[in-house]
């Protein structure tokens, strides 16, 4: 094996054995969506996990040296998303990690990452569910996803791409909660306020802990993405 694969495969490794496995959820937990919002969301995801499917599944066959990088980025989004810190709601806050697969492979590989990362959860971690894992999908796997890939694509030629790449995971995690924000209030508008009074209260709440995470999580995709530039740097050069 390659010294920089050994590197890449003890980078993953430590990461899966610093993953916590008590802990809270902040997904939208099984079973709390009315049934009409659960296969709502579930409609509107399944589309872009066809495409993700597609998408990956194209990189490994055409790029097979790919595969690890692809398990790193599979871990990162596994770790960080694991890494759950309680709400002032009674649920949890957390990084999503999805902004370094959106950056190194795009949005629609991120779906099928963030997908798996999310089924595991909800079956053996007892983090959000089966029901709802349309609305937690299109929400960490798909927004989130899009707007750190968004953000790259705009700024990488630019400004500075650490910059970039901060502010491509952090506002994606933060697209992320909003997202989460907006499938509440549409599930449980606010008697007297309705949709918009709801997705601020629930804007509030998750935004009090998610910032501070959400600036931690860019502080470490700089640093994973810095790792992985200078590893194919150096291939490139050998």
């Amino acid at each position: 094996m390659k010294k920089s694969n050994v590197k890449w495969s003890l980078l993953a490794t430590f990461m899966l054995i610093m993953t916590p496995v008590l802990s809270n959820a902040m997904h939208v937990m099984e079973g709390f969506l009315p049934v009409n919002w659960a296969i709502t969301w579930w409609i509107i995801f399944i589309p872009f996990f066809v495409v993700g499917l597609k998408s990956i599944t194209k990189i490994v066959k055409e790029q097979p040296k790919k595969k690890l990088l692809l398990a790193l980025c599979g871990a990162f989004v596994f770790v960080l998303s694991a890494l759950k810190i309680p709400s002032v709601t009674g649920s949890c806050s957390h990084p999503t990690g999805v902004g370094l697969a959106a950056i190194l492979f795009g949005p629609s590989v991120t779906v099928v990452l963030g997908t798996i990362v999310l089924l595991f959860q909800a079956l053996l971690l007892a983090h959000g569910g089966i029901t709802t894992l349309g609305a937690n999908s299109f929400s960490m796997a798909i927004v989130g996803p899009l707007v750190s890939f968004g953000l790259w694509k705009l700024f990488k030629d630019k400004i500075d791409k650490k910059v970039v790449v901060f502010l491509a995971a952090a506002l994606g995690d933060l697209a992320t909660y909003t997202i989460t924000s907006i499938q509440l209030g549409l599930a449980f508008p606010d008697p007297s306020g309705g949709i918009i009074a709801s997705i601020i209260k629930f804007l509030g709440i998750f935004f009090i802990t998610q910032v501070p995470i959400a600036i931690a999580e860019g502080l470490l995709t700089v640093i994973i993405y810095n790792f992985i530039s200078e590893n194919e740097e150096r291939e490139v050069l050998a």
